[in-house]
């Protein structure tokens, strides 16, 4: 297999759909881990509970029966007691998802977790570009809080956000062919 190859072992969209947000925090599920990683579940939190240490709260929680609840109505999964799980699932943060790199060390997990890193890595940069315009709309509507003003204010406020945001972007560091 090609390096090329290598770097994009399961689809993107895939991946990328497997990425929850839970406690404020872009998650995967361990179950999901497993199978992106062609291991069982219970292999995976075995290698985590013999590197327990590995993985403080911020890199790997485990979900409670409410947000589980949640979680399973969105993504369809089957009831306890009915070829569902026995245990509340773990779920990985961005680092915790690095650190299983040092615990799984088989080919596929490897590449794997290149590919998972990656897609963490824009998500958090799509979040900060969107998150500076979120703060600058939020600045148009504090100083239009009189709703008398003209309606051509605002427009001229948003060309101004639209003529910031036209050229392209200047990028910082490496950038792989495929990106």
């Amino acid at each position: 297999m090609t390096p090329k190859e290598m770097r994009s072992i399961i689809p993107e969209n895939i991946l990328v759909n497997k990425i929850y947000e839970i406690r404020s925090h872009n998650v995967m599920l361990d179950s999901d881990l497993a199978e992106l990683y062609g291991v069982e579940t219970k292999v995976l939190n075995q290698s985590i509970r013999r590197n327990l240490e590995r993985f403080p709260e911020d890199f790997m929680f485990q979900l409670t029966e409410s947000e589980w609840e949640s979680l399973r109505s969105q993504i369809v999964t089957s009831k306890t007691g009915r070829g569902g799980r026995t245990y509340l699932p773990n779920v990985f943060t961005e680092h915790g998802v690095l650190m299983l790199s040092s615990v799984l060390k088989s080919q596929q997990a490897i590449q794997v977790n290149i590919q998972i890193v990656r897609i963490f890595t824009r998500l958090r940069q799509w979040l900060t570009e969107n998150g500076e315009l979120k703060y600058e709309i939020e600045d148009i509507k504090r100083k239009l809080n009189n709703q008398d003003k003209n309606i051509e204010l605002v427009f001229g406020y948003l060309d101004k956000l639209m003529d910031k945001k036209i050229g392209p972007r200047k990028r910082i560091g490496y950038m792989p062919d495929d990106l």
